[in-house]
């Protein structure tokens, strides 16, 4: 049986004895594909494999359009992985198990957050802040650095804009004096 991360870091035994079907298992993700594209196949046949299964119509259709993307890089693979770092996954904001609602699901595997004792929930930092399961969103955001749902790149680093100081009576117009 298949335990979650949180699981697994913290040595908790799973008493509830129910398996996350529905979550892709990802664990030759990376070190069974040679290149860029067999790394996106990898990644497609997982959501093939949920799509096939997909509770709803919904569901099945995001995850056919997951398919679709990787299918074009597949086709013509990029000479470098546009994905972000393990380290970037590891600082997504997580989402408190209270702040989540009995029928709020990951997009991917389409499984109830609360039906895991144990959810781990990151919301990413795109304009629709949207959430999932690490394990479902990891992968692909290590792969091709973009939302599932909005696809807004998440590999550009925030810029910040410096107000423009328009106190005219600047008594420091070189900058000396902090």
């Amino acid at each position: 049986m298949a335990s979650n991360p949180y699981e697994v870091e913290h040595n908790v035994k799973d008493t509830n004895n129910r398996k996350h079907t529905r979550r892709p298992d990802m664990a030759s993700y990376t070190t069974h594909a040679p290149d860029a594209a067999g790394l996106f196949r990898l990644l497609q046949d997982q959501m093939a494999s949920l799509a096939s299964t997909a509770p709803s119509d919904g569901n099945r259709l995001f995850l056919e359009g997951l398919i679709s993307v990787l299918e074009s890089d597949i086709d013509s693979p990029p000479e470098r992985i546009r994905g972000v770092t393990q380290e970037y996954l590891d600082q997504l904001e997580r989402v408190p198990k209270k702040q989540l609602k009995q029928e709020d699901s990951c997009p991917i595997c389409a499984e109830a957050y609360l039906d895991d004792p144990y959810p781990l929930v990151v919301e990413l930092p795109c304009a629709g802040g949207h959430r999932f399961d690490l394990e479902c969103v990891g992968h692909w955001l290590s792969g091709k650095g973009t939302c599932p749902l909005c696809r807004q790149d998440l590999t550009e680093k925030k810029k910040f804009e410096v107000p423009a100081d328009d106190d005219e009576d600047n008594d420091d117009p070189d900058g000396l004096y902090g």
